[in-house]
């Protein structure tokens, strides 16, 4: 797998895994919490998307290092990741809770 590529699937799991925590009501869109109609708490949502982070993160770190180098990052490298990957759930986040429902 070529540099390119891995970056963008790099890429595009992470917009998946971002929003995975909002367009669904399963938790890590496989176990289901309860059979009737119940809504994920939004902390339960927030600790999805931290463990979704760091899933991504250990899938970069695998990826970087079987492509041959990998790099050390400090501290800057993380708080820009950790930001980007709020910025990629935010059209989840709109679509959980700032989308007029019509009744």
């Amino acid at each position: 797998m070529t540099s390119l590529t891995s970056v963008w699937l790099i890429v595009v799991l992470a917009v998946i895994a971002a929003n995975l925590p909002f367009v669904n009501e399963r938790c890590f869109a496989v176990f289901a919490l309860r059979r009737f109609s119940f809504i994920k708490p939004f902390w339960l949502r927030l600790i999805e998307l931290i463990i979704l982070y760091f899933v991504i993160g250990a899938t970069g770190v695998f990826l970087e290092s079987s492509s041959g180098n990998r790099f050390p990052q400090g501290w800057e490298f993380f708080a820009i990741t950790v930001f980007l990957f709020l910025v990629l759930a935010f059209p989840g986040f709109v679509f959980r809770y700032l989308r007029r429902r019509r009744d």
